[in-house]
């Protein structure tokens, strides 16, 4: 292992503290983990969601906000908690079971374009909260 110096800012170095402080690990230790999983590479997304993710560049700043606002709808979101609960109680169909899969596959693509949109716009001077509020582009 090779030894560095690294100066960083200090609310980086205060929330290190703190996690230090909670889990009862040097600060060290703590820094050192949390950049191992950003050396960490992703899993390959299947080639049309990358093509897709890739067509986000192309699109204008208020098409990528009604993607970051996007939803799944309330009838979809009901039906797979619907499943989700009978899966929990050992209840699921076969044909139910494959339904949930494809459901929570369509929601995991749906949050990663969400966040492809957000961090898109990030990169071109917005503010996207929780709530993606506009906040105007910060140049």
């Amino acid at each position: 292992m090779s030894d560095y110096m690294l100066t960083v800012p200090e609310e980086v170095y205060a929330r290190a503290r703190q996690i230090a402080e909670e889990t009862s690990r040097p600060v060290d230790q703590v820094m050192i983990e949390y950049l191992r999983t950003l050396s960490t590479p992703l899993p390959a997304l299947p080639p049309d969601e990358e093509a897709e993710l890739e067509a986000l560049k192309n699109l204008s700043d208020d098409a990528l906000w009604t993607i970051a606002r996007e939803q799944m709808p309330n009838d979809v979101q009901t039906r797979m908690q619907d499943l989700m609960d009978k899966n929990s109680r050992g209840t699921l169909a076969s044909d139910e079971y494959s339904e949930l899969e494809m459901l929570v596959e369509r929601g995991q693509r749906l949050m990663v374009r969400k966040s492809e949109a957000a961090a898109l716009l990030t990169e071109r001077g917005y503010t996207v909260t929780p709530r993606h509020t506009y906040q105007g582009p910060s140049n």
